[in-house]
């Protein structure tokens, strides 16, 4: 088949035009370059080594001087076990609170091992079990009665049938007897259509990737028989300040260029400061160990540090110079911090005065905070 020219560049002009590529697409020159150098053994139907596809997550440089970006930030055996997982029989959950980066893990390793992250299951309470074996065609079902073409496969269904990697996120939304229906699917990689009396049996490469969190409001236990079938990782928060900066401002970084916004040398400072503010809350404790201080109901996560510095970004492009400044984040880190209008703003004004009214070189963030909080 002749792919003309311009149907390649308006391709490319409407995938650049996308404002969040998957990840497939928004690293296809470093999936690309692992391939060509990936000389490893491939478990059947991925596209990349396992010791490529962590490669691929964790960063690296290549043979040939290609770089390879860090997706994830943190312990390295973390993400060989997750890789080695999904090249056994056993599904994946990815563990973790709140804002550790599962979806995100989640979606790279889809794309790494199979090239497709897009055979998802997005888990909420009102999530049916079609969404997760298949549903029907209603004008094809009452024309023609059941067949396969009136069927309409879950993207676990498609997954099993091409030996792809299907991931369902959130999976502790979905009520327990929803969930349950993966069962059968795990263990005897099996499943059945007793309409047409029939089966969809998973070809080689098929595996699964869960994400779930016990912190939230609204989750849904899994039952042990359905725990049992996953090999379960646990994504930690970030070990050390330093750490999360890191992951904060490379997000910061990509989201930025998305959006067009710039990326000035001078944010650093702002986002360390969020990151601070975020991690003392957190722990209960000062970075320096010598204040205690009450935590706020919210989980104050990696996740809602980049989402408050993406927003005082775009707040210094669009409203000001467009240098990150404290007015610029105060906002976001009070909208963070204070879910529970009563309990929490109590606590956040008391950590303002008690411990960033005193802190050196934090006068200009105390007063940008003191102004968002009266």
């Amino acid at each position: 088949m002749t792919v003309s020219v311009d149907s390649t560049t308006s391709a490319t002009a409407q995938q650049d035009a996308v404002l969040r590529p998957h990840a497939e697409h928004a690293f296809a020159a470093e999936l690309a370059a692992l391939t060509a150098q990936d000389d490893r053994p491939r478990p059947q139907r991925w596209q990349l080594s396992p010791w490529a596809v962590a490669t691929y997550l964790l960063g690296g440089t290549l043979p040939d001087g290609t770089v390879i970006t860090p997706k994830y930030v943190g312990p390295r055996r973390i993400v060989e076990v997750a890789v080695t997982t999904l090249a056994t029989d056993r599904a994946l959950l990815l563990l973790g609170v709140p804002g550790t980066a599962k979806t995100w893990v989640s979606e790279h390793l889809a794309a790494a091992v199979s090239g497709d992250s897009t055979l998802l299951v997005q888990g909420t309470a009102g999530t049916p079990e079609e969404a997760i074996r298949y549903g029907w065609n209603y004008a094809q079902l009452l024309a023609h009665g059941p067949s396969r073409d009136a069927l309409v496969p879950s993207p676990v269904m498609r997954a099993m049938a091409d030996g792809m990697t299907a991931r369902v996120e959130e999976l502790t939304r979905i009520p327990a007897d929803v969930q349950d229906s993966l069962i059968t699917i795990l263990s005897e990689k099996t499943l059945p259509i007793p309409e047409l009396g029939q089966e969809v049996q998973a070809v080689r490469g098929f595996n699964l990737i869960a994400t779930a969190n016990d912190r939230d409001r609204g989750v849904n236990d899994l039952s042990s028989a359905l725990r049992r079938r996953f090999n379960t990782v646990v994504l930690p928060l970030p070990e050390s300040a330093d750490a999360e900066v890191d992951i904060v401002a490379r997000r910061v970084d990509q989201i930025g260029r998305s959006l067009d916004l710039p990326a000035g040398p001078e944010g650093i400072d702002e986002i360390r400061r969020v990151v601070t503010v975020f991690r003392e809350l957190r722990d209960g404790v000062t970075a320096d160990g010598r204040t205690k201080v009450k935590s706020p109901s919210g989980t104050l996560s990696t996740a809602e540090a980049i989402s408050v510095v993406t927003n005082g970004l775009a707040l210094a492009t669009h409203f000001g110079d467009g240098v990150l400044r404290p007015g610029d984040v105060a906002a976001g880190i009070l909208g963070a911090v204070v879910r529970d209008p009563a309990a929490d703003r109590v606590i956040w004004q008391e950590y303002l005065e008690t411990v960033v009214r005193e802190r050196d070189g934090w006068k200009d963030f105390y007063r940008a905070c003191r102004e968002v909080s009266a």
